[in-house]
């Protein structure tokens, strides 16, 4: 039995300074869906979870026509897949949080606790990174700035925030005239698994429907989700024909470095790589 302090401040400094006297001692806690299974699992162990569901801001949800769209760390995923303004304007982002784990686990799950436990598997970091999101991060004592998403993890269950800073909203700028995107992943089932790969593909498209500008992000395939940046510079200024998808797709899965495990070899992760990328691109253009 693990024997811990429990905090639930109702405001963010209230949040903030807590942190800042325990030291590292602390966990936040968002929805739990990770952190109490680490702790049940015996790898973590914190003093004092501090319970953040109640802070107004970790729980803000907004959009407003030609502004970001505004995802507070405790909004659950499934609040934010119905959300109207991410289902007509970010529908991978949608698409990405309606995958996470079972029904009844994205009613306690969040984005923000998805992108902070940093698994390379984490859906919603590729639809994210390729929609130029930004981590809002808060501290006692300093302003609030912005990370973008990219630049975020560090490694496998590791972040950029240190143990009294505070995720506070994830911040996706507006839409751009002609954008789309799309996010596929690959898993053994069909439903509560992790994914082996996941491919997040957006695009700008011209009225030519020739690409303006292109983003693929990869999961599951690297310490942290990447970038496909080759593949990427292939794209903008032309048509999407059949052959540009093929060798673009080719070009993505030389992007990741994926391991050996029991879910896949590092050549099978490739193969998936490239099928995925070959198919989002497709759906994108469609």
């Amino acid at each position: 039995m693990i024997n811990f302090d429990y905090f639930a401040p109702l405001s963010l400094r209230e949040a903030l300074s807590i942190l800042d006297k325990q030291r590292g001692k602390a966990k936040v806690l968002a929805g739990g869906t990770d952190l109490i299974i680490q702790m049940k699992d015996g790898h973590a162990a914190p003093d004092v979870i501090v319970d953040l569901k109640g802070i107004p801001e970790l729980n803000r949800l907004e959009w407003k026509e030609g502004k970001a769209l505004h995802i507070g760390a405790a909004v659950p995923l499934n609040k934010i897949a119905a959300f109207p303004p991410v289902k007509s304007k970010y529908g991978m982002l949608g698409t990405a949080c309606s995958l996470i784990g079972s029904l009844q686990l994205r009613n306690r799950a969040t984005a923000g606790g998805n992108i902070c436990n940093a698994a390379p598997s984490a859906d919603s970091a590729p639809p994210l990174i390729c929609l130029g999101a930004r981590a809002i991060i808060a501290k006692k004592g300093a302003k609030k700035w912005a990370v973008p998403l990219e630049d975020f993890f560090k490694g496998p269950g590791k972040t950029c925030l240190e143990s009294d800073e505070i995720l506070v909203e994830i911040e996706v700028p507006k839409p751009l005239i002609g954008s789309t995107g799309c996010y596929l992943r690959h898993i053994p089932r069909n439903e509560m698994d992790i994914a082996v790969v996941g491919v997040a593909v957006f695009l700008v498209l011209n009225k030519a429907r020739k690409c303006k500008t292109a983003k693929i992000a990869l999961g599951a395939v690297a310490p942290t989700p990447v970038r496909a940046i080759q593949a990427e510079s292939m794209l903008p200024g032309n048509a999407l024909t059949d052959e540009l998808i093929e060798q673009v797709a080719a070009a993505a899965a030389e992007a990741a470095s994926p391991i050996s495990d029991v879910r896949g070899s590092a050549d099978y992760r490739k193969e998936i790589i490239r099928v995925l990328t070959l198919r989002a691109l497709k759906k994108a253009a469609a």
